[in-house]
């Protein structure tokens, strides 16, 4: 389990309702104290006291002083809130994660179900449902809550241990692996539910628990007690969240203690493992924490615990530490970030490899790595007040963050590829489910990204729709915002300050954009100060001032460092923050065969019904002429066809038809020689059912066997014996002479065989005739190759007479086009 312009076109903006002017100072500073920690995953505000502080940070406007009511985030918002929490809190007791804390409240020691990070899941849905109350009341949602807690409550033990696992199963072998089953991850969850909890309703229920559970750790582990540290990072944070709510100091230093003891061989002596044998890098344990060079080992964890760092300076400096995440933050932006602000390229270890390696099809990407990036990005930007970690966190947050979870929010991605055959798709739930409410936290509270203050200074870091209030220079002061944001460029707040007051207004300027301008009532500001990223307008500020800023937004064109060669030869359509893709149902042609040359012009186009309303881009590409090579050998390089583009926004994709989807595209048609007539041929079915995929048979993908699962598969399963057919079709004909069939065969873990026969027949004036050939081969890991007086056609069918009991799949359907062409039907 584990960062003057003409406006485009876009839908009209609309301002929301208006902020009372009269917000009186003392409700203000009361509802900031409560509020102070509930940010979602990410820092937020500042803690009580600060000792030794080198470097100024920024406080983050908590997210229940931010209103949102713009087109793109709310109605995602509002599904989270009806739809993806209280689904959420479902598949929870489905999955048996509530009921494993009635088992260890009865004091069973046998009926635990799923992993041992069970817990972790309900505390980070308690989490976003607490967020969630915080800003729309719900009284069934708090009820629901309010039994949920007492049943954790009831199983939390008289010293304080709470972790269902243990104490259903191993009771006496508490803190024994500290590696690998999550005692302390699940803890960290607890304390921020915990927290998030008390700052929406005001009860202790949960924060007590959180409390007796923070002391027996604090008892266990720290300086002269218990050395150890957890294999999944996550309580640091929790800590200092913790200690935020509380003002317990020890809840500080054991976050410290957590942090600074890393990467000190710990878990090799846990294990048993010679020094020499360990390499600690998945854990981000193999060098002691202050030596790290580049981001490494599991990506959620790296990511999470870097959080963690970020928090413990923003309370003291420390310039080891500052100077280790600095680099690793380097490293991470400039050679192993995804385009969508995803990280962890590899699968089999949830994390990273080397440098520069972005796959793209075979992308991990984890939705909830998307939040780490999210978090340790808006960390930094309130340690150093530079909008450059801003431009990181508005990149996952818009990108592969969103894309987590479906339009209608009751499906979610574990792995995000920027790159699918069709065959990657959204589940409904997960065996191991840390992705859905970690979503489902994150839009909850996502206000609290939004908007931060210094001393002297009103930091505007995203712009979305709707309004907020704080204080600056100790004068409560409220914001409305106008924008049609991420749609258009142009932004405009209202301030209203409750009396005449000196500040800086910082708004930032997006690190994609190019020539932002900024007009205060209506006058253009000529060359204004830019401070790291903001444009810095200093003033005295009355109620009813009103600042525009235009950011243009044209489409463009964005490659990669040569380096990483998965993208060399290729771009990717950007527009704002936001990354497109193809997806398959806009296109006339299969996006495989789809370039973007040079001189591709890409318009925007509003859709108010596509996708909840989306901004599409809108040009034309090039395919190579299927015709261009028949029957030569040598000619002038053929000239590419054009063809009708329309590029949607990732965070959008896999919410209509399946299909594939391209993130990176080539700038010029793959070359045709590499697939036969095949690779332009329709593909349709006699039967499909849901995790049928017609487009492997004939995607390409050489099998290395019969029993290698393809990322796209044909087949007929659940039908099982009788006879289905799978049909090539070609909107001009074709001569074919031959066929190659490598057939799928499952046996041990699925139902689909050999086929008993087959044969092909190819269509004739509206007749359907049978292939004559000497034989029709059956066998198992091989190519089976048939051969025959060619023909012209627009079809060819594929006819299977599955074996009795057993269904039938096909790896790759392929070919052959005759040395002559043949002479036409019916000559």
């Amino acid at each position: 389990m584990t960062h003057g312009t003409t406006r485009p076109a876009g839908p009209h903006r609309q301002a929301g309702p208006p902020i009372h002017r009269g917000v009186h100072r003392r409700a203000l500073r009361r509802a900031a104290i409560l509020a102070a920690v509930l940010l979602s995953a990410s820092a937020g505000a500042a803690p009580p006291a600060q000792r030794g502080r080198t470097m100024p940070t920024l406080t983050a406007v908590p997210f229940t002083r931010v209103t949102i009511r713009d087109r793109f985030w709310a109605p995602r918002r509002q599904t989270n809130r009806k739809v993806s929490i209280p689904h959420s809190l479902d598949m929870l007791e489905k999955a048996g994660n509530v009921r494993n804390f009635e088992i260890a409240a009865a004091g069973a020691r046998e009926g635990y179900s799923g992993p041992v990070f069970m817990d972790s899941d309900l505390y980070k849905a308690i989490e976003a449902a607490s967020c969630s109350l915080a800003t729309s009341r719900d009284a069934a949602l708090e009820r629901r809550l309010d039994g949920i807690i007492a049943t954790i409550a009831a199983a939390q033990m008289p010293d304080g241990y709470l972790n269902t696992h243990y104490q259903v199963n191993e009771p006496d072998r508490r803190f024994t692996n500290l590696r690998d089953n999550h005692e302390l991850y699940c803890a960290g969850h607890l304390f921020e539910a915990a927290v998030a909890h008390y700052q929406a309703t005001g009860k202790r229920t949960l924060l007590d628990v959180a409390i007796r559970c923070a002391d027996h750790i604090d008892g266990v582990f720290g300086p002269g007690r218990r050395m150890g540290y957890p294999g999944h990072p996550e309580i640091e944070l929790a800590l200092v969240k913790l200690w935020r709510v509380t003002g317990e100091k020890r809840y500080l230093d054991l976050a410290h203690f957590f942090v600074v003891s890393r990467g000190e061989g710990f878990f090799a002596r846990e294990h048993g493992t010679p020094p020499e044998k360990y390499d600690g890098a998945y854990w981000q344990d193999d060098v002691p924490i202050r030596e790290h060079r580049q981001i490494k080992g599991h990506a959620v964890r790296a990511g999470y615990l870097l959080s963690g760092v970020v928090d413990l300076l923003m309370q003291e400096d420390d310039p080891g530490l500052r100077a280790m995440v600095e680099r690793v933050w380097r490293n991470t932006t400039e050679r192993r970030l995804y385009l969508t602000g995803g990280m962890g390229p590899s699968a089999h270890n949830e994390g990273f490899t080397t440098d520069y390696d972005l796959p793209n099809r075979t992308a991990y990407q984890e939705t909830c790595a998307s939040v780490a990036v999210a978090m340790w990005a808006h960390r930094l930007s309130l340690l150093h007040g530079d909008a450059a970690y801003v431009d990181v966190m508005e990149r996952a947050l818009y990108n592969s963050f969103l894309a987590g979870v479906s339009l209608d929010g009751r499906l979610f991605f574990y792995v995000n590829p920027l790159e699918s055959a069709g065959t990657h798709h959204r589940a409904e739930w997960f065996g191991c489910a840390c992705c859905p409410p970690n979503v489902a936290r994150t839009l909850a509270a996502l206000g609290g990204y939004l908007y931060a203050v210094s001393n002297g200074s009103l930091y505007v870091n995203l712009y979305v729709q709707g309004s907020a209030s704080t204080e600056v220079a100790g004068v409560p002061v409220a914001l409305e915002v106008t924008t049609g944001y991420p749609w258009e460029g142009l932004v405009k707040l209202a301030l209203k300050p409750e009396r005449p007051a000196r500040f800086a207004l910082r708004l930032r300027v997006p690190g994609w954009s190019r020539g932002a301008v900024a007009a205060i009532n209506g006058k253009s500001v000529a060359r204004p100060r830019v401070e790291k990223g903001y444009i810095v307008l200093e003033r005295t500020w009355r109620a009813g001032d009103i600042v525009e800023l235009e950011i243009p937004m044209p489409a463009e064109r964005i490659a990669a460092n040569p380096r990483v060669k998965e993208n060399r030869g290729q771009i990717a359509l950007q527009r704002g923050p936001l990354v497109y893709c193809l997806e398959a149902c806009d296109q006339s042609t299969p996006v495989r065969d789809i370039a973007v040359p040079a001189g591709a012009v890409f318009r925007p186009e509003w859709r108010p019904k596509l996708l909840g309303g989306v901004t599409v881009l809108v040009g034309t590409g090039a395919v190579a002429d299927p015709d261009a090579w028949e029957r030569r050998l040598y000619a002038p390089p053929p000239l590419p066809l054009p063809v009708p583009v329309v590029a949607v926004p990732y965070c959008a994709w896999d919410n209509r038809a399946p299909g594939a989807m391209r993130v990176w595209l080539p700038t010029a048609p793959p070359a045709e020689a590499a697939a036969g007539p095949e690779g332009r041929a329709e593909v349709s079915l006699s039967f499909q059912n849901g995790n049928c995929q017609p487009e492997g048979i004939n995607d390409g993908l050489e099998p290395s066997s019969s029993g290698e699962q393809p990322p796209a598969l044909l087949h007929w399963w659940p039908h099982k014996g009788g006879t289905e057919w799978a049909r090539y079709t070609w909107k001009r004909p074709v001569a074919v002479s031959g066929a190659r069939v490598y057939w799928f065969d499952d046996t041990g873990r699925g139902e689909c065989r050999l086929p008993s026969n087959w044969h092909m027949e190819y269509l004739d004036d509206g007749a359907w005739k049978s292939i004559a050939a000497s034989e029709y081969p059956v066998r198992k890991d091989a190519w089976c190759e048939i051969s025959f007086a060619a023909v012209r056609t627009t079809a060819l069918r594929l006819v299977v007479e599955m074996q009795p009991g057993w269904a039938a799949g096909v790896h790759e359907w392929r070919v052959v086009a005759p040395d002559a062409d043949p002479a036409p039907p019916g000559a």
